[in-house]
């Protein structure tokens, strides 16, 4: 029982530590923590839905499992072998089996419910303000802004998995940070179209509440609402290949006017991608997608 106790008290000890951390350090809400249980901060209406339901399925299955091993625990001890040396023979009970029937089912809706309105709620933007293309590479993505003249442009990560923490530079994160993040406004609905011009990939940003595959040939879509400025890091969710773990997406939300000016020198910068860029990992091709007008369509 003193171990007992003790492992308890560990564990209650640990779990207000990591509540007090959610605290103190606002500015890791944005990228996973060391030993985080819970979801990232919410940066998104999506997300924020995502997480109640999360929060709301979590207290159900909490009830149920302590109700649960309290009934394993109360039947164990009343109709032990000492207790009841001549068992019953009661083979059924209608209304106890109603009950172990309709119950899970209410409760099932209950779960179902917002399971669907959200499911409806993050599949496609009623107005967006803006278009943004995904497209997955082995293994890099490319990003295209339809209602940008076509603006296109390739993210790539800043090290390979072989570089070792200590040879990176002040501030970095290993296996987080591109060269080139996905820029998008603050506060417009922006529909996110993903495809992929090789093998299926999928694009995850946890603190924005998007998750889409990649298919090769399909455009899938999303939308997305970033609530404050930031940079919010991902990475490709599907198993691609080989460096299918230095695939990372980092998405820098800005201000509407620091985002116009960004885009009036992306233009510049870019080109329209006329000038190609260089090679992804292990001599990956790069340049445009050739599905344009499925996009502006």
């Amino acid at each position: 029982m003193p171990l007992l106790r003790r492992l308890v008290a560990a564990a209650f000890l640990a779990s207000l530590a990591l509540v007090f951390a959610a605290f103190l350090y606002p500015a890791l809400a944005d990228v996973p923590r060391n030993w985080q249980l819970g979801m990232q901060e919410p940066a998104s209406p999506v997300a924020s839905q995502i997480q109640s339901l999360h929060t709301m399925v979590m207290w159900i299955i909490t009830v149920i499992t302590i109700f649960v091993a309290g009934l394993l625990g109360y039947v164990t001890w009343r109709y032990s072998a000492e207790r009841n040396p001549t068992p019953s023979r009661t083979s059924h009970n209608t209304a106890l089996e109603v009950a172990w029937t309709v119950v899970p089912v209410l409760i099932l809706v209950v779960m179902a419910v917002p399971s669907f309105r959200l499911v409806y709620y993050q599949d496609r933007a009623e107005t967006a303000d803006m278009t943004v293309k995904v497209t997955g590479r082995q293994w890099y993505w490319e990003y295209t802004y339809p209602d940008a003249e076509g603006l296109n442009f390739g993210s790539r990560p800043l090290e390979s998995k072989s570089v070792k923490p200590a040879d990176m530079k002040p501030g970095q994160r290993r296996l987080l940070d591109v060269d080139e993040p996905l820029v998008l406004p603050v506060g417009k609905n922006v529909r996110i179209l993903t495809t992929s011009a090789d093998v299926i990939h999928s694009f995850y940003v946890p603190a924005l509440g998007v998750q889409r595959y990649a298919i090769p040939g399909r455009l899938i879509e999303t939308w997305v609402r970033i609530d404050r400025p930031g940079t919010y890091h991902g990475q490709c969710n599907q198993i691609c290949g080989e460096d299918h773990s230095n695939m990372p997406i980092a998405v820098r939300a800005v201000p509407e006017a620091e985002y116009v000016a960004w885009l009036a020198e992306a233009k510049k910068k870019f080109a329209a991608n006329e000038t190609p860029q260089s090679p992804g990992p292990r001599g990956a091709p790069d340049g445009r997608s050739t599905v344009l007008a499925a996009v502006r369509d």
